[in-house]
């Protein structure tokens, strides 16, 4: 009599699958920086069906803040909307007394000359005049840029590279802006940053105290498990010009008198007494250093971020918000802001977003647009001496079955952006005309190396540098002719 087989093979079979589904949820391209490939065995087996139901977002979601935007929006203007989605607004019960809109500028070729041209929809055609001057003089002060966007510069991704070439014509050096704390300090490869104690609040917290947002949309305070919070950053040679700087600034909000204590390269740790105020305080250490560090006890004061420069030439400053999509810079302090401006001004601000605010069952993004149009008016608001300049979200994939192609709704979301700048008298750059256009997103995952991710969402480090590269050419092209 044969023995009986060992085990319960449905068991195993059925385990088996589980891993497999779940392994196949993984962004593992996104956590291994393109070292690994994004699959999804399951999608590959079943049969193709080109319904939006099987198609994958690539586990991106809407920023619900946006959702909860528009569903206010239209409260307010009394819109008829059957639900809180991203698409067009009708008609609403106050058109009769609103005052008609002024004609929009006519929209821009975005190609001339080969160059993806820097759109200028200013009233006066001159809607870069402000880093244009700032820049002609670098030799004597520090033109700050501020790049704000999403998870698509995440990690300092294609704004390590604008910094590069445009430190390498205009001079200058150091990274410019970091947080007080990462939870992937690693990822970011243009400076080493460590430290602890840190609690991280931005726009979308509970808990948040609106009067401490800036145009970072975070800030730090230190968490209540340990006696001190600490940060350390370092400079790298990966990069020119971040290997060491000159100033290294420390932003703050401390409403009781304290003592915080910075330390440059491998010098005594120095205290300094502050006298406690409700409004931003710096702490400057005017010296070349490859390194600064930044340790406090009080848990009321609000670590604003560090920022790390030359006296002179070019600054460009990442601040990366993960699933944002832009709106909820509605929320920045204008009073923060003008304080902050005597320590940090910006020349020009450029927003990177668009890609949390898509879906591939929408493709009227009117509502994302107004409301984009807002924000670039309160960031005016914030920094009256900064240029604005929008770029549009870059080439998405979206996956139908087993073959990938462009997101449909891209060019209605790139459109979408390109009437907030004409609505809002700004600069706008188009991200995905510089990648190629149509089906570019596909094409640069497969390149070698990769210039993008498996997901056909995020650039690598590679394409970042590739994107400055159209970027860089294109302002340069705009601000010396």
């Amino acid at each position: 009599m044969s023995e009986e087989p060992k085990g319960k093979p449905f068991l195993i079979l059925l385990i088996a699958v589980i891993i497999v589904a779940a392994v196949s949820q993984l962004p593992l391209s996104r956590i291994s920086n393109g070292k690994l490939n994004d699959f999804n065995l399951l999608a590959d087996i079943l049969p193709e069906c080109d319904t939006i139901e099987k198609t994958t977002d690539n586990n991106l979601h809407i920023d619900k803040e946006l959702l909860a935007a528009i569903e206010e929006r239209s409260d307010t203007i009394k819109a008829v909307s059957p639900s809180p989605s991203i698409g067009h607004e009708t008609e609403t019960t106050e058109a009769d007394t609103v005052e008609p809109e002024p004609p929009l500028p006519e929209a821009i070729n975005p190609l001339r000359d080969g160059i993806v041209t820097m759109e200028d929809y200013s009233p006066d055609g001159n809607g870069l005049s402000r880093i244009k001057k700032a820049i002609a003089n670098s030799d004597n002060r520090l033109a700050r840029i501020a790049v704000l966007g999403d998870s698509y510069i995440e990690g300092d991704i294609f704004t390590q590279n604008v910094r590069e070439k445009l430190q390498e014509r205009f001079g200058g050096g150091g990274v410019g802006y970091v947080n007080m704390y990462s939870e992937f300090p690693g990822f970011r490869r243009s400076v080493r940053q460590s430290g602890s104690g840190w609690r991280v609040f931005n726009a979308s917290s509970s808990g948040r105290n609106g009067a401490y947002l800036s145009v970072s949309e975070q800030y730090s305070v230190k968490n209540s498990e340990s006696a001190t919070a600490t940060a350390t950053y370092k400079g790298v040679n990966k990069y020119p010009n971040v290997s060491s700087w000159g100033v290294s600034r420390f932003l703050f909000v401390s409403p009781n008198n304290t003592i915080i204590r910075t330390k440059s390269t491998d010098d005594e740790w120095e205290s300094h007494e502050i006298t406690g105020s409700p409004e931003a305080q710096c702490i400057e250490v005017s010296s070349a250093t490859p390194s600064f560090s930044v340790s406090l006890s009080d848990p009321a004061v609000a670590g604003l971020g560090v920022w790390l420069d030359e006296h002179n030439g070019v600054s460009v400053d990442c601040m990366s918000s993960r699933g944002f999509s832009g709106v909820t810079l509605s929320r920045v302090s204008e009073s923060l802001s003008r304080q902050m401006r005597r320590y940090v001004d910006y020349d020009l601000i450029i927003l990177e977003f668009g890609i949390n605010a898509m879906s591939s069952s929408q493709s009227d993004y009117t509502a994302y647009s107004n409301l984009m149009v807002k924000v670039i008016a309160h960031l005016r608001q914030c920094y009256p001496n900064a240029d604005i300049l929008l770029m549009g979200v870059g080439d998405r994939g979206q996956k139908t079955g087993a073959e990938v192609k462009s997101m449909r709704v891209a060019a209605a979301m790139v459109e979408a952006q390109r009437m907030a700048a004409r609505k809002a008298g700004c600069v706008f750059w188009d991200t995905r005309e510089a990648m190629g256009g149509e089906g570019a997103i596909i094409k640069w995952a497969s390149a070698q190396p990769p210039l993008a991710n498996k997901d056909y969402v995020h650039l690598s480090h590679a394409g970042g540098a590739r994107l400055a590269e159209e970027f860089v050419k294109s302002f340069v092209n705009a601000i010396e002719n």
